[in-house]
């Protein structure tokens, strides 16, 4: 972990990507995964930053962190969406944040502060 906090993005995903090799645990795998998936976001890597979130999910449906994660992704794409004037586009994009924000919300239902709002203001609460 100290290299990703350090910035050191490869070294981290090497390191990762051993301990994945040497962990049986689901558990402890979904977080390795999530990781992973930071990485990925942090590079711009959003669709395989998704992937992993996704595998971290399947391990453990339980990781709210995850779920918001996912959620950033699909609202930023949806902003970029408007940006490039594809509306339809980005109604779906954000259809599926709040998806993703709901169930994190459900999980964790004192986080995510701004994600509540969102889905108050844009009437995505249901």
């Amino acid at each position: 972990m100290s290299a990703q906090a350090e910035g050191e993005y490869a070294e981290a995903l090497q390191n990762y990507y051993e301990a994945m090799r040497l962990e049986t645990d689901p558990y402890d795998r979904s977080y390795i995964l999530y990781n992973i998936g930071l990485i990925h976001t942090s590079n711009g890597e959003h669709g395989k930053a998704l992937d992993y979130y996704n595998q971290a999910l399947e391990r453990n449906p339980s990781m709210p962190q995850a779920l918001n994660n996912i959620a950033v992704i699909y609202h930023y794409r949806g902003e970029q969406a408007i940006e490039n004037d594809q509306t339809e586009i980005s109604t779906l994009l954000f259809d599926k944040a709040a998806e993703f924000w709901k169930e994190a919300i459900r999980i964790a239902p004192t986080n995510y502060i701004e994600a509540q709002n969102w889905l108050k203001v844009t009437g995505r609460t249901k």
